[in-house]
């Protein structure tokens, strides 16, 4: 359980933060940006839930995975230790990674296939996931950037990676099943 009862501490004005550990870094660090990343993530999916008219089973898929975020975010706080027991750390585990695969499987069966890359936008709705999928993007790399130097649980980059696939295919559905769609047109190609 969280409890928070003083939002400001005045410990982070020199420029350092606290770990899940208690150790503090400095705001640079690649962790710290790594989980910011994963933080500024989901800010872009509430600001997808606040679009008007999201059927309840988007409602609720959404908030899944915004819970999960923090999950993802709990799990880069505290270092992973290749030395040290099992610790009772929350991790990300390979059923958060199925549950999207499963998700993307869900969503691509209503969807026809690709026949061109597709510019992000159309609805608002389309447009707000395929921000989230960009943001999701950089997310996973800036975790690529921090396993470069540190231990993480291997399931952070792959639940990363199958969420901006998942919410790729979203934002084809939210644009009429991709009937919608935004086609690129290569530069050779005449514009409408």
């Amino acid at each position: 359980m969280v409890y928070l009862n003083r939002i400001y501490t005045r410990s982070g004005d020199t420029g350092t933060t606290a770990l899940g550990t208690g150790e503090r870094v400095p705001k640079t660090h690649a962790r710290i940006v790594a989980f910011g990343a994963v933080d500024e993530l989901n800010s872009t999916l509430g600001l997808a839930l606040a679009l008007p008219d999201l059927a309840e089973a988007q409602v609720a898929q959404l908030q899944g995975i915004q819970n999960d975020l923090f999950d993802v975010g709990a799990d880069l706080c505290v270092p992973e230790s290749p030395t040290a027991p099992e610790t009772g750390d929350l991790r990300v585990t390979g059923a958060q990674v199925e549950h999207l695969e499963q998700a993307i499987d869900a969503a691509t069966a209503q969807l026809e296939p690709l026949t061109s890359f597709i510019l992000p936008g159309g609805s608002p709705l389309a447009a707000a996931l395929h921000l989230a999928r960009a943001v999701c993007r950089r997310a996973e790399v800036e975790v690529w950037r921090l396993i470069a130097a540190e231990t993480v649980n291997p399931q952070v980059p792959t639940y990363l990676n199958r969420l901006s696939d998942l919410l790729f295919v979203l934002a084809r559905l939210a644009n009429d099943q991709g009937r919608q769609d935004i086609l690129w047109r290569p530069g050779g190609e005449p514009r409408p």
